[in-house]
């Protein structure tokens, strides 16, 4: 077992973090994630699922996560994070944000911080006045995950160049 392994590069998306302002113009800010699923896949790969657990502990009100790891001397050891809500599913969103940031205490992740955050262009909505991701060039607003993550990754080449 390679703990080192565990800094590889998985795969991420890119998500809006939030509006903002930049030289005047709306734009909205993204940065990116990881999937829990995909943390896991990279545990089972480099560790082993049976080498591998994690654990949940609330403490003062907040949700914590451990992930374990089991060492050469067939040892367990544990380190912990705590998560915060997500706006769509709370208890899902808090409890996958412990695991990921639980993760990258393993160094699972690491690589995201980084990477830029992204700004895009955006101006309000016409349906419900949310400050929007827009594309002028296509005559578009961004609205789906796909969408977000594809325009994101294009301007991170962009950025590359």
């Amino acid at each position: 077992m390679k703990i080192e392994e565990l800094k590889e590069v998985i795969p991420y998306k890119w998500r809006v973090q939030g509006a903002a302002k930049s030289y005047g113009k709306d734009v909205v800010n993204c940065v990116a994630y990881i999937d829990s699923r995909d943390v896991q896949d990279l545990l089972d790969k480099v560790v082993g699922p049976e080498n591998w657990q994690s654990d949940f502990k609330e403490v003062k009100g907040n949700l914590f996560c451990g992930i374990g790891i089991v060492d050469e001397l067939n040892e367990w050891v544990w380190k912990w994070d705590c998560g915060t809500e997500s706006n769509v599913e709370k208890q899902k969103g808090e409890a996958s944000d412990s695991f990921k940031r639980a993760a990258v205490q393993w160094g699972i992740g690491r690589f995201l911080y980084s990477l830029p955050v992204i700004q895009l262009p955006a101006k309000p909505n016409t349906w419900n006045q949310k400050i929007t991701p827009y594309s002028e060039k296509q005559n578009k607003f961004a609205t789906d995950k796909e969408t977000i993550n594809f325009w994101c990754v294009a301007m991170l080449e962009t950025l590359k160049k």
